[in-house]
C-alpha cells in the first residue's frame, strides 16, 4: 500500500510541476509578442522621420559615385 501511494504522489508531484510551468508559457510570448511590436513601431517612426534625410544622403554618395571629385569633375557643395 505505501509503495502504491508513493507512486501516486511521485506523479502527482510531476503532473503539478508540469502544468505549473506551463502557466507562464502565455505570458511570456504575450510579452515577447509586446517586445516584437514595439521594436517595429520604433523602427518604423525612425524611418518615417529620418527617411527624406537619408534618402538624400544616398542620393549624394550615388552622385560621387557616378561623378567622382578626382576624375575632373566639380566637387560637390557641402551640405550643413
Amino acid at each position: 500500500m505505501n509503495q502504491v501511494y508513493a507512486l501516486m504522489a511521485t506523479f502527482q508531484a510531476f503532473l503539478d510541476d508540469r502544468f505549473e510551468n506551463r502557466k507562464d508559457r502565455g505570458a511570456t510570448a504575450v510579452e515577447y509578442g509586446l517586445m516584437v511590436g514595439l521594436i517595429a513601431v520604433i523602427i518604423i517612426v525612425a524611418v518615417l522621420a529620418l527617411g527624406n534625410n537619408l534618402e538624400g544622403l544616398f542620393q549624394g554618395v550615388a552622385d560621387d559615385v557616378a561623378n567622382p571629385a578626382g576624375a575632373g569633375a566639380a566637387a560637390p557643395p557641402v551640405v550643413e
